[in-house]
């Protein structure tokens, strides 16, 4: 496998290194469960706990944990830093509170306190250590996959000014932009660019390229000038072991998202994805019931406290509950559930207004309530009616929609699906508060749809933990 490379797990990019930490540290974290064991001094309480079993849930825990934190995102933002903290909570307060809920109901995988304290010990500092050498050594230039964009026109600028941050080339090098003969360059002077005088493939042999990137504006041959896509000599790469892409796929690949300003009906017909069938749609319809329900069977004492204090708070007098209607799968509009964080008269003058930063609306237990996503809960109502998936694009209001159907391309495919509790967009991007951002979201939003499947699922389900507990993207 290509240094630096992804893998498809059911249409889903995993960066490879990030996998292989992940099976590592798994690795990690029994063997310090083994060591707690095994040190002497403290044994596993007297319920017939095996410790083969009892370190395997213990590890898979764990690692749960820390991807329900973002800690094996390659587009993660933070340092080691960062990372270390995330690993923290995911150990420290996820992992303990998972291992006791499962201890609850499985006593056989029981972990005593002092195995825990030890395990737990061992485990953040076996992990930071093992993680810090192999970031040390995979955040090399030289282990990373050579990447050149062919191209210097508009195309090639979606990675120069959208992938231009350390982070966003986490996965590989760029090298530079190849320049073919007849085609204009409209890349600034901080961009490396390779006039291409031979052929492609001499040039990425000499330059080492793994991965050329096509971002050609203008794809028609023309043998005057010699412009245009030189298929023959990119086959002749291909045949060579070096991977050929277009930059939308690139740019899915990478970020995560699909790039609206070169979203073709074309690419979208022939692409390998957009696939919803009955057989999906009946599986996620029983992935979404069954979530509900666990999330109902966690909660129910959040959601009585939380009407309680609503209807203290609003002096026995205004409403718990907060009825809106969105729009749903294939447009049909639906009343949505929420608790109320906002004043009554929020939007007395019937203007419809977008949720701004610190906006006067909500109330001081509304604010609260939509840091920690407790405002969201009604909605498993919602979802056991079948009006809503538990992951999904977010739910918009018909004055949105109506409006941002004329002004954004593509923005009614989001409606292809059902809307969610949950959501790629919302992992990725912050809360929209206008045009732009809903522009910015639909990139994610129709990623999720071409992409969407159980596992993809399951890994926004574990994500959405950092949101409620980091308290991203809230208005």
């Amino acid at each position: 496998m290509d240094k630096g490379s992804h893998i498809r797990i059911f249409s889903n990019y995993v960066h490879t290194p990030y996998l292989l930490m992940a099976i590592a540290e798994f690795a990690i974290v029994i063997a310090c469960v083994f060591f707690a064991v095994r040190s002497g001094f403290w044994s596993l309480p007297s319920t017939n706990a095996s410790v083969p079993a009892t370190s395997l849930v213990y590890a898979l825990i764990v690692i749960f944990s820390m991807v329900s934190m973002g800690v094996y995102e390659s587009r993660i933002r933070e340092g080691f830093s960062g990372q270390i903290l995330r690993t923290a909570v995911a150990i420290f307060l996820i992992s303990t509170m998972g291992i006791a809920i499962v201890a609850y109901f499985i006593p056989a995988v029981t972990l005593g306190r002092g195995v825990l304290t030890i395990s737990t010990l061992f485990t953040f500092l076996a992990i930071n250590a093992f993680r810090w050498l192999i970031i040390s050594v995979t955040d090399k230039d030289s282990l990373k996959k050579r990447v050149v964009i062919l191209g210097t026109g508009n195309q090639a600028q979606k990675v120069s000014l959208r992938m231009r941050r350390e982070y966003d080339r986490r996965g590989f090098v760029l090298v530079g932009f190849a320049r073919l003969n007849g085609s204009d360059n409209l890349l600034d002077d901080q961009q490396t660019v390779f006039h291409v005088e031979g052929t492609i493939l001499n040039f990425c042999q000499q330059e080492n390229i793994g991965e050329i990137v096509v971002a050609l504006d203008e794809r028609r041959r023309n043998q005057d000038t010699g412009g245009g896509l030189p298929l023959d000599e990119l086959f002749e790469c291909r045949l060579q072991g070096i991977n050929v892409c277009d930059i939308q796929s690139f740019i899915e690949r990478e970020a995560g998202k699909l790039d609206l300003e070169l979203l073709r009906p074309s690419w979208m017909v022939f692409s390998d994805g957009f696939i919803h069938n009955v057989l999906r749609a009946q599986t996620k319809r029983a992935f979404d019931i069954v979530a509900s329900l666990l999330l109902l069977a966690f909660t129910w004492p959040i959601i009585v406290i939380t009407g309680v204090f609503l209807w203290i708070g609003g002096g026995f007098r205004d409403a718990v509950f907060y009825r809106q209607v969105r729009v749903g799968h294939n447009g049909i509009n639906f009343e949505l559930f929420k608790f109320r964080s906002m004043k009554m008269d929020a939007e007395k003058d019937g203007a419809v207004q977008w949720a701004a930063e610190n906006d006067p609306r909500i109330t001081r237990i509304g604010n609260f309530l939509r840091r920690t996503r407790i405002d969201e809960l009604p909605q498993i109502l919602n979802i056991l009616k079948g009006d809503m998936s538990f992951v999904g694009p977010r739910p918009e209001r018909p004055e949105f929609v109506s409006k941002l159907n004329e002004q954004i391309e593509y923005y009614k495919h989001r409606h292809h699906l059902k809307p969610g509790l949950t959501g790629w967009a919302q992992l990725c991007y912050p809360y929209g508060a206008s045009v732009e951002d809903t522009r910015e979201k639909l990139q994610y939003d129709l990623y999720y749809i071409k992409n969407q499947n159980l596992l993809l699922d399951l890994i926004i389900l574990l994500q959405t933990v950092q949101i409620v507990l980091i308290g991203e993207g809230v208005r």
